[in-house]
């Protein structure tokens, strides 16, 4: 796949982690009880980008931790017969917390579902909301981020490509296509 175009260079990019964040201390009166756990791969570098900035707003320490959806995904059969799974932690407690799951990219909706069956296997948070960066649309089951960094309408043969500085040595969002 080529670059087709850049959605967000690094400037855009954080500005939208930054609108995200204050979003969610807009909507989370009780700073105290917010933690982020962010999905492996990219999820948990941009979790720690709005921890970053919740902490510079708040002046109240974030917890965040990484969650590895890979045992909970609904097509673990067809991924490989011995899968690679990665390393989930949290070492803090999430009962009765409002955790805030983020992801890079919501596409169909799986990788939130299977995030959540794995949280609700560990505690049972208050609330579990959900932050990605950006919304590509075609969704196969009935699941709505609560923040989103950008709406991009793509078609089924494109990809949405994000990086961060701490996985990839740049930040941006693109859009790759054939």
């Amino acid at each position: 796949m080529i670059e087709k175009s850049v959605i967000l260079d690094d400037n855009q990019t954080i500005k939208a982690i930054t609108r995200i964040s204050h979003e969610i201390i807009e909507r989370n009166k009780d700073y105290s009880s917010i933690v982020l756990i962010g999905i492996v791969t990219r999820g948990y570098p941009m979790a720690n980008l709005i921890k970053d900035k919740i902490e510079e707003i708040t002046g109240v320490a974030i917890n965040v931790g990484k969650i590895d959806i890979t045992l909970y995904r609904d097509d673990l059969s067809e991924l490989s017969e011995m899968p690679l799974v990665g390393k989930t932690s949290i070492d803090f407690d999430i009962k009765n917390k409002d955790v805030i799951l983020v992801d890079d990219v919501i596409f169909t909706g799986r990788t939130a579902r299977a995030a959540i069956e794995a949280i609700l296997k560990i505690a049972r948070p208050k609330t579990i909301q959900l932050a990605v960066l950006v919304d590509r649309g075609h969704r196969e089951l009935p699941i709505k981020p609560d923040y989103v960094g950008k709406n991009i309408p793509t078609s089924l043969d494109e990809v949405v490509s994000v990086k961060f500085l701490e996985t990839d040595a740049i930040t941006k969002v693109s859009l790759m296509g054939l």
